[in-house]
């Protein structure tokens, strides 16, 4: 049976086609019988009409519009010739739902309007003998509905095919806002492992490339504080390894990971280890917190530990010799602040807002972008009398 419902499905003319044949059969030998029992001559263009008509169904899929003028052609010629209806007739049912199903708006209407009047106009052309005015029109009526039931049906037909096609064209729709969304959250995520690659690369190679200067300064004079500068070297590039496998690790697929090989994100308790790291490359520190310290929003903490880890960076490369900073945090009751300034010669803000003096940085640019993820605020610039100074507002509720 199944084999069966496909090969319908496939070929809807073919199963058109045998239907009409049934139909047209049954109108010949329904015309014939008749003539046998009345015994009048048989109307010979019973036969056309009857194989018009089953055209019109047979056709009726795949030219509905020109299959309903062919069956009002006919029926003006049944009118016209005095061929009175017969089974045959049933095509106007089907060519009226076949029409309001699929065809187009005029031929929906065209055939409704000729369902409504053909059966009062064959009442009136035909009249059924010994029976009354009034009980022709009661016919008529009776004959009518069937014409606007069939409309109805195709129809309801067409508007449940357009329901369900604009639900498929929302659900299509939402599928690709999806994928969009899907992109987009992608590169957001690289765009935040860029930033965090930066954070990580230039603050450890910075003090790396301090301490091996350092190291290859007094490398005769003092051993021993070469010694220990490059053990800091050691200790600063297994961190940033530690740090850049990862957030590159994030970027595997594919690959099974465990989570004991990835380190916590940087918070605000992190900060006095990233002063006291820098302490020991030989930049003093002065690090003071003001105010009730207390769990922050994980993104807080995070954009806060960068900000300063980007801010004593650049004061490494462009501060100069000789060159002191201090670090603040104050806790306020809505948000943390930020204050981190040095006393060094600096470079030109323009150069910080480019993303450094090597121009491959995000500087400023960086900073800016995290401070706004979290609905902060920035203030940035030379000090009076020399130095840089960064000022940061980092609310604890994000900005709507």
């Amino acid at each position: 049976m199944q084999r069966l419902y496909d090969f319908i499905r496939r070929h809807p003319t073919w199963v058109d086609g045998f239907w009409a044949f049934v139909l047209v059969g049954i109108s010949v030998m329904s015309s014939v019988a008749t003539q046998a029992e009345t015994g009048t001559d048989a109307p010979w263009l019973i036969i056309p009409v009857a194989l018009l008509l089953g055209v019109v169904v047979t056709l009726r899929r795949r030219l509905p519009e020109q299959m309903l003028i062919l069956a009002v052609v006919v029926g003006v010629v049944q009118l016209v010739l005095d061929v009175s209806t017969s089974v045959a007739d049933f095509a106007m049912l089907v060519i009226v739902y076949t029409v309001a199903a699929n065809g187009a708006r005029w031929a929906s209407r065209f055939a409704l309007v000729g369902g409504l009047c053909a059966a009062p106009i064959a009442q009136a052309r035909w009249p059924m003998a010994e029976t009354s005015p009034a009980g022709n029109v009661a016919v008529a009526v009776l004959q009518t509905v069937p014409f606007a039931l069939a409309w109805v049906l195709g129809d309801s037909l067409r508007t449940r095919r357009a329901y369900f096609a604009q639900l498929e064209e929302r659900a299509a729709r939402l599928e690709k806002e999806r994928e969009a969304q899907a992109k987009v959250a992608v590169a957001a995520e690289r765009a935040r492992i860029a930033r965090e690659l930066h954070d990580v690369v230039a603050h450890n190679v910075s003090v790396m490339v301090v301490q091996a200067d350092g190291a290859a300064y007094v490398l005769d004079a003092a051993p021993d504080q070469a010694k220990k500068a490059l053990e800091t070297i050691s200790s600063t590039g297994r961190q940033a390894l530690a740090e850049m496998r990862r957030l590159l690790g994030v970027l595997r697929t594919g690959e099974h990971q465990e989570s004991g090989e990835y380190v916590p994100q940087p918070d605000v308790q992190q900060i006095e280890d990233l002063v006291e790291q820098c302490r020991t490359a030989g930049l003093p520190v002065d690090f003071k917190i003001e105010g009730t310290p207390r769990p922050l929003p994980s993104g807080v903490e995070l954009t806060a530990y960068r900000i300063v880890q980007e801010a004593l960076t650049n004061t490494r490369k462009h501060g100069g010799p000789n060159t002191g900073a201090s670090v603040r945090l104050v806790y306020f009751d809505d948000g943390l602040g930020l204050l981190v300034e040095d006393d060094g010669k600096g470079a030109p803000h323009e150069l910080y807002e480019e993303g450094g003096v090597d121009g491959q940085g995000h500087g400023l640019i960086g900073m800016r972008e995290r401070i706004g993820m979290v609905g902060g605020t920035l203030d940035a610039g030379p000090r009076p009398g020399g130095g840089f100074r960064i000022s940061a507002l980092l609310p604890l509720k994000p900005a709507h």
